[in-house]
């Protein structure tokens, strides 16, 4: 396996300097990311996280868009969804203010459409950043692929999963 990147810059960097589309494919069913810990456990108990801690994010996302860049997300899930998804869900929305476009596809769905078991970032239809993660689901770093024969099956499996996914109106809506 290729050396993992650890550097947190590195990673935004992605999103700084692609050109026109990000496709996101999220198969976990829960992620630990460090800073999404305290909002996480708030949500369990029933309390508003609020989203100071997604701010980053949202403003990365706002300031893509905004130039006219497309950055999609397919997030499969179980019917009912893990805590961690739900969790997920209840943010969504402002994800999609900020100018993201999320669907959602169960795992039902996902298995039929052959799609794979790991979390990947395609940016332009020419890069691929898979994802890593520790057996307790924190983020460790990602690689990246620019091969064609491995970015054009990655391109087959967003093709399908977006075909597929609904919008978070409907989440566990049929879609077969």
């Amino acid at each position: 396996m290729p050396n993992i990147i650890t550097d947190p810059d590195a990673f935004d960097s992605l999103f700084a300097d692609f050109d026109h589309t990000a496709f996101k494919l999220e198969v976990r069913r829960s992620y630990g990311v460090t800073s999404e810990d305290l909002p996480y456990q708030q949500f369990l108990r029933g309390e508003d996280p609020g989203i100071e801690w997604l701010r980053p994010w949202l403003d990365t996302m706002r300031a893509q868009t905004s130039l006219g860049k497309r950055v999609e997300r397919v997030r499969v899930v179980d019917d009912p969804p893990s805590d961690y998804l739900r969790f997920e869900m209840s943010v969504t929305p402002y994800n999609l203010e900020a100018g993201e476009d999320i669907r959602f596809l169960l795992r039902t769905d996902a298995g039929r459409l052959d799609l794979p078991d790991h979390d990947f970032w395609l940016f332009d239809s020419r890069l691929v950043a898979f994802l890593h993660f520790a057996d307790d689901d924190r983020f460790l770093g990602f690689t990246t692929s620019e091969d064609p024969t491995t970015v054009s099956q990655h391109c087959r499996w967003r093709d399908a999963a977006w075909a597929t996914a609904v919008r978070l109106r409907s989440p566990h809506a049929r879609t077969s």
